[in-house]
């Protein structure tokens, strides 16, 4: 066989390849997708359950959206499909099939969408972000902060009152440790397992649950600084 029909061949077959792999992907995330999700603004304070589910419609896929959604979310008024669009857009869609919002995964469970004018959307695996909304109400109240033998040196409390994208407001008590007055947290968040006090001046301390249920400062030190719940 000729180098040039060899090599046509090759292509021919690498094409085929990368079809199926495209499709491959796009029957995946559709599988992925299908299930109940939550849908809310970047912080949480207004939230709604989607549930995708795989049936055909004209357009798309079938969808239902919880009663509250058009109160808490109003563009969810305009939804009334589902598809993926390209290799790895989830599509919330209209009758017409245009869409409403367009999301994109940003990490496992988690898809983010952009609408003008209005901001940053979450659309996150409804069980993941109950046990995230879960463990917010844990942490919220009065702690204190103390050294590896225990010796108080600050008291904090953490509060849900929102402090921009994803952050809450934190407020010290008097009498903290110098160290702990010039760190000054004003917010804080919990990210993939940890929790993050972040000061004005941009500074984070970063704390991590242990086996006693104390949170300490990551990473450790000979003498480290723990976060007990009051």
């Amino acid at each position: 066989m000729p180098r040039h029909a060899i090599a046509l061949a090759a292509l021919a077959a690498l094409i085929a390849c990368s079809g199926r792999a495209q499709a491959q992907d796009v029957s995946t995330l559709k599988k992925d997708m299908v299930g109940q999700w939550e849908l809310s603004t970047t912080e949480r304070s207004k939230t709604c359950v989607v549930t995708l589910k795989s049936d055909a419609s004209p357009l798309g896929m079938k969808l239902e959206l919880e009663p509250g959604c058009a109160a808490a979310l109003p563009f969810t008024k305009e939804i009334t499909a589902w598809s993926i669009a390209g290799l790895d857009i989830v599509r919330l869609q209209d009758a017409t099939g245009q869409p409403v919002i367009d999301f994109t995964e940003v990490e496992s469970g988690i898809l983010e969408g952009l609408r003008q004018g209005e901001g940053i959307y979450i659309l996150q695996n409804l069980a993941a972000a109950r046990s995230l909304a879960k463990s917010m109400d844990q942490m919220i109240g009065d702690w204190a902060m103390v050294h590896g033998n225990g010796q108080p040196i600050c008291g904090l409390t953490l509060t849900n009152n929102e402090a921009g994208p994803d952050n809450f407001q934190v407020f010290l008590k008097p009498k903290c440790d110098p160290a702990i007055a010039a760190f000054a947290p004003t917010q804080w968040r919990l990210d993939h397992g940890q929790m993050l006090l972040m000061s004005q001046s941009g500074e984070t301390w970063q704390f991590e649950a242990d086996d006693n249920a104390q949170w300490r400062r990551v990473p450790d030190s000979a003498d480290p600084l723990i976060m007990l719940r009051q």
